[in-house]
């Protein structure tokens, strides 16, 4: 009897333990100038600075370089970048895929 207790406790322990090394975390990995990136937009490595020569401006909104795609000034993708510099997140951190997020430096008047 005494065995059979202590292996269920034990079973109940090994649970716990398990079940706590597996909860995810809600955070984001940080730019290289020191801000975080929001959660919404990055999983620990969909962000990353870009190059102003890979974002470009049409009456349609910024294009993205790597893929052609063309995100609207006003499509809420579209951020305001802390830094001042271009942070392009897309899905995977790929350069082939889908925008996720765009933070933008202020534009000049």
């Amino acid at each position: 009897m005494f065995c059979s207790s202590l292996s269920k406790s034990a079973a109940a322990g090994l649970a716990a333990l398990s079940s706590s090394l597996f909860v995810p975390t809600v955070s984001a990995h940080e730019a290289k100038s020191g801000w975080d990136y929001p959660f919404a937009c990055c999983s620990g490595y969909d962000c990353r600075a870009v190059e102003p020569k890979r974002i470009s401006e049409r009456p349609e909104g910024y294009v993205i370089q790597p893929t052609g795609e063309v995100v609207a000034y006003s499509d809420r993708r579209v951020k305001n970048s802390p830094d001042g510099e271009f942070h392009w997140c897309s899905v995977a951190g790929r350069d082939d895929s889908r925008t996720i997020c765009l933070f933008v430096p202020p534009r000049a008047f």
